[in-house]
């Protein structure tokens, strides 16, 4: 592999290790530095920019050099994993919604995110995929479409992350260290954000929302549950990943029905 620009990055280091990988773009590992290679720039513009206004720690950029990011490497661990049980305290959880309700405090940005109605075509298109290659029942199909309509109504808009994976969170002593990824930060729904954080960790709930500070919908977190894991699967599957792993999406989607 050739690096672009700053080979000193590559002193002494006797690796490079391949964080994630799919059609769209790839994130690297090479020493303390991590590489992301995008080929859609508007979404590494997006990313820089929402990292500079965004009011939590995020991960130092280094340089870019298209198609090339180069960020420092956060300190501490990620919150967890999907399809794995999380190791972080129920204080660090807490300050993971207290993070997040300091994000959502913040001006937006001013770009804007994802309508309804773009959301609720997206969600129709891939109901009938899954429908069409039989990868779930069509009972759990329909009980989670019902569930994900909650989900589809009118928000105040707030400073959403957009893509707040438990893995994207890291922490240490407790504390939030950074966030990564900010590739879909826009205007959104707040409990989009929450449901996402909390998406295959349901039991860290209560000490998320401890951590947030108000009381939020229930109803409409485990709404996005649904609509996000409907949403998943076929980008999951045609990017090399296995969203019927234990814990991941479509153990989820079962789960809800």
């Amino acid at each position: 592999m050739t690096f672009i620009g700053h080979p000193s990055i590559m002193a002494d280091v006797e690796e490079v290790e391949v964080i994630v990988a799919h059609h769209e773009c790839a994130t690297l590992r090479v020493g303390d530095v991590f590489l992301k290679i995008d080929a859609d720039q508007t979404r590494t513009d997006v990313e820089v920019e929402a990292m500079a206004l965004a009011p939590i720690p995020t991960p130092e950029v280094l340089w870019r050099k298209p198609p090339v990011l180069a960020l420092a490497a956060l300190p501490g661990v990620a919150l967890g994993r999907l399809g794995e049980p999380s190791t972080a305290s129920p204080a660090a959880w807490a300050a993971a919604g207290a993070a997040v309700r300091m994000l959502h405090d913040a001006p937006l940005p001013p770009w804007p995110g994802r309508s309804l109605d773009e959301i609720a075509s997206h969600l129709v298109r891939e109901c009938a995929w899954l429908r069409m290659n039989d990868v779930l029942p069509a009972e759990v199909i329909t009980r989670n479409r019902a569930i994900a309509e909650t989900a589809l109504r009118p928000w105040t808009p707030v400073f959403t992350h957009g893509d707040l994976q438990v893995a994207h969170v890291f922490v240490a002593d407790d504390e939030v260290t950074g966030v990564l990824d900010w590739s879909e930060a826009a205007q959104g729904d707040a409990l989009y954000d929450l449901a996402t954080l909390t998406l295959g960790h349901q039991e860290h709930l209560g000490d998320v929302i401890a951590g947030y500070g108000t009381d939020v919908d229930l109803e409409v977190i485990r709404a996005w549950w649904s609509l996000r894991s409907l949403r998943g699967v076929r980008w999951l599957v045609r990017h090399g990943f296995d969203p019927t792993s234990p814990g991941c999406e479509v153990d989820v989607l079962r789960a809800q029905a």
